[in-house]
């Protein structure tokens, strides 16, 4: 599910100009499912429990299905490809190497990949009486290579850049990439210097690897030898931009600055970023334009749909830093104080000592001079109804909020407020809510604790005016001799748009299809009321997937997916099944799941994970996404396209859920 749809190459295309050959390859298993490499890594299971796939034995006709035709891929020193070789008969090597060729006449092959910025794979399919070629190119992701000169300075690592708001007395953190053992500074116009020093932390581990290679020694790095780090406070550069939201950018006109600003980069009086290895520099202007923020605070409302698109789902999403994974859900209305601006990135001030990053497109001003938040929380009211229960919460105003799940308690925090809760009403004895109760863990943070008597099944939040309230939803009534008899759940065929390929050009949006509307049909036959969110091959935008689950009130949300790999990552060891959930309240769904999986399937058991994933996160309801088999390896893309293998996945996932069920209704 993780790779954009990819096209079919036919052999018409496959026309090559580079001159230099790639290293040898890393040998892929040359016969059955269990065959192994030289390191004697578990590649292909032979214990899988899918069809056998059908023999081909077509005229040859090579393809490469991936990478696809002028794609550049993002690799270091291996990577894979894939495609078919037209029959099942075929031998196939690809730059002398031999590759695997399945029945049906896919191959999968594991390369070293050459240096060139453009890569030549030279691949040859034989049969007892025929014969193929394919002169293939893959350009390579261009990566910045260090020059061999003395000392050497990366300009386009320089960060931060563009324009930037900044709090006057708070040090901004500068960084860049520089030649081992330079030294390294900022010189300002005025002649000052700001040194910038050696940062010697492990490399970053590239996204993909972190995600899905399970060789746990690949997460190790050495320590950075090129990176240097170091702060500035109170350095104003260019004219003053106005406000941090809504602001236009002057420049700061040269050769001088006006009213204490300093020419922005660009300027030949600019800061300048050097680094010094002896009698040699490295110099670059620093691309930044920085206003100080004075301290009139300046408050914005949250509305991610500024545009005026009806489209989206009124949450803003908050980060720890820019560029971070998702922390906050802040719904439309919400108010926050700015505490700075980097770029597009807005940082709010939760709590004197909180914050929160933004876009800064989902904000709007509000007029200067409005104090600065301090809300306070008042009596709450707990009123039970047939669905849910709803907590009501007086507040002087809208403030940033977030709520914390556990297994039996929710617990809902206030940010940039004072505790006034003389009254907790119960409103009746329910018995879902067992206790409630208020804390003011810091002087501008309130906790609002809820114990429930049974796990949390689902709740969300919305604004009535400047009160918050709080839907917790009751657990559905489930039948221990029929677990889904009434229980509504909507099944989402994934994709498109994107979605994985496999090597015989098989879509990823098709096989889930497949495989979802058999999930359905076994669904409805026990009882269950089942809404699709498709039942053709057509494209369905993220949001309105989950929009229509909560819409509908389900109670359970199951996306249907199948996987494939990033580059780079080697495809024997690290293909299986596995399942993604968000809240704690999915993992026991998630884990129910994954087990039948692994049963009926057989392959791999690759674990449930908790992924920031549009179709896990709703919070009225569990949900997961399921990734049962991985497109890209051939005889679990054959199992797709056959009714056998969609039967044997939607089958597991059925009994994934009714286990799930059934062990909630004894709680």
């Amino acid at each position: 599910m993780r790779r954009a749809a990819l096209p079919v190459l036919a052999l018409a295309l496959g026309c090559a100009t580079s001159t230099t050959r790639a290293p040898a390859p890393t040998p892929p298993p040359a016969a059955g499912p269990s065959a192994h490499r030289g390191d004697s890594a578990a590649l292909l299971l032979s214990s899988n429990k899918l069809p056998p796939i059908p023999t081909d034995t077509g005229p040859l006709a090579l393809r490469v299905v991936y990478p696809a035709a002028g794609d550049a891929i993002d690799v270091r020193d291996s990577s894979f490809l894939f495609g078919t070789a037209g029959s099942g008969k075929a031998s196939l090597t690809i730059n002398g190497a031999p590759v695997r060729v399945w029945p049906n006449g896919t191959w999968l092959a594991w390369l070293a990949m050459p240096p060139d910025s453009v890569m030549r794979f030279d691949l040859v399919a034989r049969t007892t009486t025929d014969s193929a070629t394919l002169s293939y190119q893959v350009p390579r992701t261009r990566r910045f290579v260090p020059p061999t000169a003395p000392v050497w300075l990366d300009s386009l690592s320089i960060y931060p850049r563009g324009r930037v708001w900044w709090p006057a007395g708070e040090w901004l953190t500068v960084g860049v990439r520089a030649a081992p053992g330079a030294e390294v500074l900022i010189r300002w116009p005025d002649g000052r210097t700001t040194p910038l020093v050696a940062d010697p932390r492990p490399e970053e581990v590239p996204d993909a690897i972190r995600a899905f290679d399970h060789d746990t020694s690949r997460l190790v790095t050495p320590p950075s030898v090129t990176r240097y780090t170091g702060a500035v406070r109170g350095a104003a550069v260019g004219l003053p931009m106005g406000p941090a939201v809504g602001a236009s950018a002057p420049s700061c006109p040269a050769p001088a600055g006006v009213g204490g600003c300093t020419p922005i980069a660009g300027d030949s009086a600019g800061p300048v970023i050097e680094a010094i290895y002896g009698i040699d520099t490295a110099r670059a202007r620093w691309p930044v334009q920085i206003t100080l923020l004075d301290s009139t605070p300046q408050l914005i409302m949250l509305d991610d749909d500024t545009a005026r698109t009806g489209k989206t789902d009124r949450m803003t999403v908050g980060r720890t830093r820019p560029g971070a994974t998702y922390q906050w859900f802040f719904p439309t209305g919400t108010r926050a104080a700015v505490s700075g601006r980097i770029g597009n990135e807005l940082r709010l001030a939760l709590t004197r000592s909180s914050e929160a990053w933004v876009s800064v497109v989902d904000a709007v001003p509000l007029p200067v001079g409005l104090p600065a938040l301090r809300a306070t929380v008042g009596s709450v009211t707990l009123t039970p109804g047939s669905g849910y229960l709803t907590l009501r919460i007086p507040l002087s105003s809208r403030v940033p909020f977030q709520v914390v799940e556990d297994s039996r308690r929710l617990t809902l925090r206030l940010y940039g407020t004072a505790t006034d809760v003389n009254w907790i009403r119960y409103g009746g004895t329910d018995s879902l809510i067992s206790a409630m109760s208020a804390d003011q863990p810091t002087t501008d943070e309130t906790d609002l604790i809820l114990d429930l008597s049974r796990p949390v099944w689902g709740y969300r939040t919305r604004w009535s005016g400047t009160d918050l309230l709080l839907d917790v939803r009751r657990p559905p009534p489930i039948q221990r001799a029929h677990p889904l008899a009434g229980r509504r759940i909507v099944v989402d065929p994934g994709h498109p748009p994107a979605g994985a390929t496999g090597p015989s050009g098989f879509r990823e949006a098709e096989a889930n299809l497949a495989v979802a509307l058999k999930l359905r049909d076994l669904l409805v036959q026990a009882g269950a009321e089942v809404i699709m969110t498709r039942s053709t091959d057509s494209a369905v935008d993220l949001y309105p997937r989950t929009r229509l689950a909560d819409s509908v009130n389900a109670e359970l949300l199951v996306s249907i997916h199948n996987n494939a790999l990033p580059d780079g990552v080697e495809p024997w060891r690290n293909n299986g099944s596995s399942v993604f959930y968000n809240s704690p309240r999915s993992i026991p769904l998630a884990m129910a799941v994954q087990r039948a999986l692994v049963q009926q399937l057989g392959l791999r058991d690759l674990g449930v994970g908790r992924g920031d994933l549009a179709l896990v996160r709703p919070t009225w309801m569990p949900s997961i996404l399921c990734e049962g088999l991985f497109m890209m390896i051939p005889d679990q893309e054959a199992a797709l396209r056959s009714p056998a293998g969609q039967a044997l996945y939607a089958r597991a996932v059925f009994e994934g859920v009714q286990s799930f069920l059934l062990e909630r209704g004894t709680m």
